[in-house]
């Protein structure tokens, strides 16, 4: 099998069962599983980069006023996402969790029509159509606005957005986010040590190993995804992607017992019509762009005789 279709399918599944990682945290405070989350990312980011011998790249970051603010940005959505998905799932949203990152790539596809003057294709169009009557039924019929997908969603696009502006390549720019991170996060964790006590140590070996564990859970993903990315069609990884969410879902009815009405699944459903429509497009237009590669090839090869 393709080494880049690994990488990225191990990736997705690592994300698929972080659920299973926070909720070993619950007793935890949000507020201090994700400081704790941002510093030992850092570590682990700081000892690739060391092993690269990349330093270069964070240097260049700093002195670029442009760069600082992007990554200040995306930093600052990080920490939302970050923050929104712990709390959601350790107070029983796990399935909500799962609707948001399937939402995302056709906010994507939305993104990239606003900011980078992207052309809608037609079936593109109808799968945000499809997605967003999703959206509004569930909001319609539970009578709130699902607000913690379309969080996470919103978030985690506009922060692909802003790297894929950004000069810095996967590895840097995470470690630059992170840095600029944890400043505020140690000084939580000072306070919190000061005015309470914090978890780290005192709550025990087990969640002491577990909270210095969330820098690995974080920064492997990431860099299986980037190993993957790089060895495999965007299709492939647009197909692989769906991963992830349908585990959190899974994992939030069959082994938390998050409801699952007859209603709510119909929301689900549309929102999966969507996501079908998105990716039969993407494989006709990969498999179109294939075949013309393949027709131009000869005709090339002929001119050259």
């Amino acid at each position: 099998m393709n080494r880049g279709i690994l990488y990225a399918a191990g990736a997705y599944l690592c994300w698929g069962l972080l659920p299973l990682y926070w909720k070993a945290l619950h007793d935890v405070p949000v507020f201090e599983t994700m400081a704790h989350r941002i510093v030992w990312a850092l570590l682990v980011a700081l000892v690739l980069v060391a092993a690269r011998r990349h330093w270069g790249g964070l240097g260049a970051a700093f002195r670029s006023g442009r760069t600082l603010v992007t990554f200040a940005a995306s930093a600052l959505l990080l920490s939302v996402n970050w923050f929104v998905y712990i709390w959601a799932v350790n107070t029983g949203h796990i399935v909500e969790t799962s609707l948001g990152y399937f939402i995302n790539p056709l906010v994507n596809v939305l993104l990239g029509v606003l900011f980078l003057k992207e052309r809608l294709r037609l079936p593109q169009g109808a799968a945000v159509a499809v997605a967003l009557g999703g959206v509004l039924y569930l909001t319609v019929e539970y009578g709130a606005f699902p607000w913690i997908a379309i969080t996470l969603a919103l978030s985690f696009g506009v922060y692909g957005l802003l790297h894929k502006l950004a000069p810095l390549n996967a590895l840097d720019g995470f470690a630059f986010e992170t840095l600029l991170m944890t400043p505020p996060a140690l000084a939580f964790l000072a306070y919190q040590e000061m005015a309470v006590g914090g978890a780290f140590v005192h709550a025990g070996p087990d969640i002491t190993a577990l909270l210095v564990g969330a820098g690995l859970v974080t920064a492997v993903p990431l860099l299986l995804f980037s190993a993957g990315a790089r060895r495999i069609q965007l299709t492939t990884l647009g197909i692989l992607q769906y991963i992830a969410p349908t585990m959190q879902f899974l994992l939030g009815v069959l082994v938390y017992g998050e409801p699952l009405t007859p209603q709510r699944l119909v929301g689900f459903c549309l929102i999966w019509l969507a996501l079908a429509i998105y990716t039969v497009d993407g494989i006709r237009r990969s498999r179109a762009a294939h075949s013309s590669r393949l027709v131009e090839q000869p005709m090339a090869a002929s001119s050259a005789e």
